[in-house]
C-alpha cells in the first residue's frame, strides 16, 4: 500500500486548518473506513485513496462555492492519482466516490467503495466528535448556539447558517436513516444515541 502512504503525506501537507475538515478529520474517516472495508469486503486501496482525497479542496460552509467542494476534490483527485499510476478504472471509481459523497449533493454512490466513503465520512459528523465539530464550525463562523425563542426547532425551519443547534435538526439526526452499509447503520445508531442524549441534557439545562 505504498500509494496510500504517499497519498497520506501529500494530503497532510495540503490540508488547511479548518476546524471540521482538517487532517485529523481525514484520519478519523480513514479509521472508520478501515473498519467498514473489513466488514463489507470492499477494495481497501480504492476506499482509503478516496478517503484521503475526499476533502482535498474544501470551501468554508459560508462560502458560496461550498456545495462544489466534492466536485472540485474529485477533479483534483484524478490529477493526483494519475501521477501515482492508478489505472483509468481505479481513478474513475475513486473520483466518482469523492464527487458523490457529500451530504449536500444528495446522491447515493453507485459503487460499494463510494458507499463506504460516504458512510465513513458521515459517521464523523455524528456522535461525540460530531457535536464537537458543530460547535467548532459555529464558533469559527461566529454563529450563536441556538435560537433563544425556539432552541429545539419546534416551530421554525432549521437554519444552521444562523444557529448551531439547528444543524442537529437539519442534518445530523437524519444521517442514521441515510447510511448505506449494514456496518455503517449499526455504528450510526450508536452515535445518534449520543446526539439525542446531548439534546436531552441540554433541554434540562436551558
Amino acid at each position: 500500500m505504498n500509494s496510500i502512504d504517499s497519498l497520506q503525506k501529500q494530503v497532510q501537507k495540503k490540508m488547511k486548518n479548518d476546524p471540521a475538515h482538517d487532517f485529523n478529520h481525514i484520519m478519523r474517516v480513514f479509521k472508520n473506513a478501515q473498519k467498514l472495508c473489513k466488514k463489507e469486503k470492499a477494495d481497501e486501496k480504492l476506499v482509503l485513496s478516496a478517503v484521503l482525497l475526499h476533502d482535498i479542496i474544501s470551501y468554508p460552509k459560508s462560502d458560496k462555492r461550498s456545495k462544489l467542494s466534492s466536485q472540485k476534490s474529485a477533479k483534483e483527485a484524478e490529477k493526483i492519482l494519475k501521477k501515482l499510476n492508478f489505472t483509468p478504472k481505479e481513478i474513475q471509481i475513486v473520483s466518482n466516490a469523492i464527487r458523490d459523497h457529500s451530504f449536500s449533493r444528495g446522491k447515493i454512490p453507485e459503487t460499494l467503495e463510494g458507499k463506504i466513503l460516504q458512510d465513513a465520512d458521515r459517521l464523523d459528523a455524528i456522535g461525540a466528535i460530531g457535536i464537537a465539530r458543530v460547535f467548532a464550525v459555529s464558533g469559527f463562523e461566529k454563529r450563536p448556539f441556538y435560537n433563544t425563542d425556539d432552541p429545539f426547532c419546534k416551530s421554525h425551519i432549521p437554519d444552521d447558517a444562523v444557529w448551531a443547534l439547528d444543524h442537529f435538526y437539519k442534518k445530523l439526526l437524519k444521517i442514521q436513516s441515510l447510511m448505506n452499509t449494514k456496518t455503517g447503520k449499526i455504528e450510526a445508531k450508536k452515535r445518534t444515541k449520543v446526539l439525542k442524549g446531548f439534546l436531552s441534557e441540554l433541554k434540562n439545562e436551558l
